[in-house]
């Protein structure tokens, strides 16, 4: 969810450059740079942290007449968030910004290394700008060099490249990650990940289609597609209101980020879910040493999310886990023991009862670790080790991809303790790993579920209440299902694990009582259909979700058929994501700013 902007013209690029990327902070980032070539100078700025550090940076630069630049904030995936890590990249006398991953860099580097080129950053990025300055050489032109350097490359990019030796024109290219550029009635040209970042600018965009790659100046711009042939840009009217540009067409920000979480999820596993380990740069193996249990601490969604990590840990890496309610925690006099490594997580990093803990946890002397989305926030300046988990800026109230991104990196992570412990064979941490790489895929949100979620959401508008049902991982996904509901819809909603309903809670079933069944195939099917026949003997109204059809349900959300439970839990995450949010729609509710709720709790 890294963001970029460039531009050619004679306004003041500072402004524009830095005013982009502010516009692009809520797709989230831990550095920023820009670079200008003005006069046949290159002027380069770049900083750690939130943009006000750039902006420092760069407070006596005051270029005039016309400029050329490139700018970019980034979420750390290749190395570490580090002023040398951060983009434009150099070379000797070219800058490049990308967003994505470049599959084939290492090769590419090594290739490039015995020719002498060295190296300043550990990112893959940094081969694009080495990689066009050595094909210069023999090219006949700037473009035919760029056009072999993107022929060259592997994976995802969004990428633009200056050069002094064409000090009027940005090459451009686009496979995987978004990018437009955009112009005004002056003849300016403007470029981004997001048209939010020129609204106000420009008044008409061109959307790339992957493959398409090119060049632009103050004579035009040129676009070729994957193979080579020459296309003609389609310009479109800009919207002009920031705020719904913002939404992309979406009703609800909420929507949105259901809608965007194969995109982020594909951010949060970059360069850590490989083919054969779980790679964390963030932290040190021996955070581990010595550690005989892992005790997770969080609130609310997050709380969920640990609750899945409960089982994930244990079932992979053989090691005791433990969940706390961090509010609870803070009150218990709890025991806290030197070799338990003491885990919060928060969206915010900012959560004020979750905060406390881990100040606990630090004042006895256990090491610690935060699974963040926010970059600098408290928590993460506060615990010994951080891993991010790259959701970018979620606006809704209600998580969604907050909770998504938490849950991969606690599966990742779960993986990564299995390998340091020696609890997973080398073939099954292969399984798992293709099947986290699946996952992007599995939450790209099917039109015709959402459509048929729709339609079912009309009669789910009364009753006594809400039941969702479900075992293993599937139990603490129904807390979350419940807790979505609960909180945009302002219906009542429990999560129960499916075989505790026997135990009490079944006294509530009758026509009135939704009982929302979650139904894997590929874990305890038979006991949860056990458990959902008792409900249903007792005239709950049932919605089964899965993909199986349950003969005795009333309604049903058909998920794809899937081999690996992880799988399932992902696609049905969405299914619940969804019926909360059109059940909410039809009751006519702010989706996106709930009552009584803050995004950040920083008050006990």
């Amino acid at each position: 969810m890294c963001g970029i902007v460039g531009y050619i013209g004679e306004k003041d690029i500072k402004q524009i450059l830095l005013g982009g990327l502010k516009e692009l902070e809520y797709r989230g980032y831990d550095s920023a740079g820009i670079a200008v070539l003005n006069n046949g100078e290159f002027s380069i700025f770049k900083a750690v942290g939130k943009l006000i550090n750039l902006e420092e940076k760069t407070k006596d630069f005051h270029p005039q007449g016309f400029s050329i630049g490139i700018g970019h904030t980034r979420w750390a995936t290749h190395g570490k968030p580090t002023e040398l890590n951060a983009h434009p990249h150099v070379g000797k006398k070219s800058y490049v910004v990308h967003n994505g991953i470049i599959e084939n860099y290492a090769e590419l580097k090594k290739e490039l290394e015995t020719k002498g080129v060295e190296f300043l950053s550990q990112t893959d990025t940094e081969v694009i700008v080495h990689l066009f300055e050595d094909l210069q050489k023999e090219a006949k032109t700037n473009f035919e060099a760029f056009e072999k350097t993107v022929q060259t490359l592997h994976g995802a990019y969004a990428t633009l490249l200056v050069t002094k030796e064409e000090p009027d024109t940005v090459f451009f290219a686009k496979e995987g990650s978004p990018l437009l550029i955009a112009k005004n009635e002056n003849g300016e040209i403007y470029f981004a990940s997001s048209d939010t970042a020129v609204i106000g600018e420009a008044s008409q965009a061109h959307y790339f289609e992957d493959g398409d790659y090119g060049y632009a100046s103050k004579d035009g711009v040129f676009i070729f597609d994957k193979d080579g042939k020459p296309k003609q840009p389609k310009w479109q009217k800009l919207e002009q209101n920031k705020l719904s540009a913002q939404k992309e067409g979406y009703r609800f920000f909420m929507e949105k980020e259901i809608y965007e979480q194969s995109d982020v999820l594909s951010d949060t596993l970059l360069g850590r879910a490989t083919e054969n380990e779980v790679v964390f740069e963030e932290i040190d193996k021996e955070l581990f040493d010595g550690i005989n249990e892992i005790k997770f601490c969080a609130c609310g969604t997050s709380y969920h999310a640990a609750l899945c990590a409960s089982y994930l840990f244990e079932r992979y890496a053989k090691i005791r886990v433990s969940v706390e309610i961090a509010s609870e925690l803070r009150y218990k006099e709890p025991l806290l023991m030197p070799d338990t490594l003491f885990v919060v997580i928060s969206q915010s990093g900012e959560t004020a009862d979750t905060l406390e803990t881990l100040k606990m946890a630090k004042n006895a002397g256990l090491k610690t670790l935060a699974i963040c989305n926010v970059d600098n926030s408290s928590m993460v300046r506060l615990a010994d080790a951080t891993i991010l988990t790259r959701a970018g800026i979620e606006k809704g109230v209600a998580s969604t991809k907050a909770f998504a991104t938490q849950v991969a990196v606690l599966w990742m992570l779960s993986l990564y303790v299995a390998k340091l412990r020696n609890t997973i064979e080398k073939d099954a941490l292969q399984n798992q790993l293709r099947t986290l790489r699946t996952i992007p895929q599995v939450v790209k949100v099917d039109d015709g579920m959402h459509e048929r979620i729709k339609r079912l959401s009309k009669r789910y508008l009364h009753g006594h209440g809400f039941f969702f049902i479900g075992r293993d991982v599937f139990f603490p996904l129904a807390l979350e299902g419940a807790l979505k509901l609960k909180e945009i819809s302002y219906l009542h909603a429990e999560g129960y694990p499916a075989g505790e309903m026997k135990h009490g809670p079944i006294a509530l079933a009758d026509p009135e009582l939704f009982t929302i069944a979650l139904l894997p195939k590929n874990l305890l099917f038979e006991k949860t259909r056990s458990n959902i026949e008792e409900l249903s003997a007792r005239d709950s109204t049932i919605c089964v979700v899965g993909s199986e059809e349950f003969e005795k349900g009333d309604d049903f959300i058909k998920t794809k058929p899937h081999r690996h439970y992880m799988q399932e839990f992902f696609e049905m995450m969405v299914a619940l994501q969804l019926l909360s949010l059109e059940i909410s729609v039809r009751l006519g509710n702010d989706v996106d700013m709930p009552r009584n709720l803050a995004k950040s709790v920083t008050v006990e």
